[in-house]
């Protein structure tokens, strides 16, 4: 198998049990009892997918220096994290926030300050696959004991990838009470595969939406046809 795919394979890359924070070279897990890092003029924004993992945000964010992310491991009602009808530059289907009244989902916060805000813009907004957006009226409880009742996202400008009527869950975000199926990056990529180009080898489908800009245009469109969209009203694009 290539690099190229089994990298688009990997998503969400790895996700910490605990928070932690992203310093130049790595990071660290914040243990149990120690004191939270600074959080006064960062802003919070809600990751579902791979922006959960130290390994993207260091993709991301290259050079930290003086100012670590915190990311803070959170529990969140009435929202999930499932698949958006798009396929990565590197060949993923990514996460989307999708609203889902009883569930509680186990995520991770971006603690941000403006130049980082900037830079995850850059890598969410500019390939217009992503709103970002405020998300008021939400109960999404931090580690550690803090309640938020607003938070940012960035939410798929597509929707929620549709099949058989429903969203389909991450299988890497632990929830309770999830009424749709739940699937492995392996598992929607097969399903797209089927959809978008029956019979082609999986690798090679990945392959080609890497490498072949308007093969991968042309199947974002055809994935996000059917699409659900983001149903909370309490959220406005910034």
């Amino acid at each position: 198998m290539s690099p190229t795919v089994v990298h688009a394979k990997a998503y969400p890359f790895p996700i910490p049990e605990n928070s932690y924070v992203v310093e130049d070279g790595g990071y660290r897990e914040i243990a149990k009892g120690e004191p939270l890092p600074d959080l006064s003029g960062l802003t919070p924004v809600l990751a579902c997918g791979s922006n959960q993992s130290p390994e993207q945000l260091a993709r991301k964010f290259d050079n930290l220096g003086a100012h670590p992310i915190p990311v803070l491991k959170a529990r969140v009602k009435d929202f999930d994290a499932v698949h958006s009808p798009h396929f990565s530059a590197y060949g993923s289907i990514p996460a989307t926030l999708h609203y889902h009244a009883g569930v509680e989902a186990t995520l991770f916060t971006n603690w941000l300050n403006d130049e980082q805000l900037a830079r995850m813009h850059e890598t969410e907004v500019s390939a217009e696959n992503y709103h970002y957006v405020r998300i008021d009226g939400i109960t999404l409880d931090i580690a550690f004991g803090a309640r938020l009742t607003s938070v940012y996202a960035y939410i798929s400008s597509r929707g929620a990838l549709c099949h058989d009527g429903k969203p389909l869950g991450l299988a890497a975000v632990s929830t309770t009470g999830r009424a749709w199926p739940e699937i492995s990056q392996n598992g929607v990529q097969a399903l797209a595969r089927d959809r978008l180009s029956p019979g082609t080898a999986l690798e090679v489908f990945i392959t080609e939406n890497v490498d072949k800009i308007e093969t991968r245009r042309a199947r974002i469109k055809q994935l996000a046809q059917d699409a659900l969209p983001f149903g909370y009203p309490a959220t406005r694009i910034q």
